[in-house]
């Protein structure tokens, strides 16, 4: 009779390697979640300098609203260019003035209150900038807040930057956190 002798614990280590390797454990989800931020910061980056490129002239940096959410719950993230939930501060920008010192002319009537406030936000809260130029508008009517002027402002023609620019970003992005995983994986399934 041949005999078999069978030892138990290398397959029991191999249990505990494989359960810690589980997205349902805690510290793997967590390492998980700090790689898809690595990933997507990465396709940020790219995604803000196809934007900065698109747009000739952004004294006030709106290319860097671009904005990322890592999610808690699942596992996964987005790129958008939609409104912060807060606030990061305001700004003191003015634009440059072309009128050479006591020269007549330029606008003589004071801004309205809802200009300077949208003349303050920070550059990373101009999301909004990002949406007029990415989608465009209908035809801009002066003095429509009960302001003294009146006219018409023209309209901007969409240009659709960013769809493109995201799901290239996005595209790149997954392959990179693809190859991060593996290598995350296999240094978890080789630690002893």
């Amino acid at each position: 009779m041949i005999g078999f002798e069978f030892d138990n614990t290398v397959v029991l280590e191999q249990q505990k390697v494989l359960e810690a390797a589980l997205s349902t454990n805690p510290k793997t989800q967590k390492a998980l979640q700090g790689l898809i931020r690595r990933a997507i910061s990465q396709a940020r980056a790219e995604v803000v300098r196809s934007v900065s490129a698109s747009i000739a002239d952004d004294p006030r940096h709106a290319a860097r609203a671009v904005r990322t959410a890592v999610y808690k719950k699942i596992l996964g993230a987005n790129i958008n260019i939609y409104n912060s939930r807060k606030a990061h501060g305001s700004t003191n920008y003015e634009p440059p003035r072309k009128l050479r010192p006591h020269q007549r002319g330029g606008n003589r009537v004071l801004r309205g209150g809802r200009t300077q406030q949208i003349m303050s936000y920070d550059a990373l809260d101009r999301g909004f900038i990002l949406r007029f130029l990415n989608s465009g508008t209908t035809d801009r009517q002066a003095g429509t807040r009960g302001g003294r002027l009146s006219g018409n402002r023209g309209r901007i023609a969409p240009r659709n930057f960013f769809r493109g620019a995201g799901e290239q970003a996005l595209v790149r992005a997954t392959d990179n956190l693809a190859n991060l995983i593996d290598t995350e994986l296999e240094a978890i399934l080789n630690k002893k």
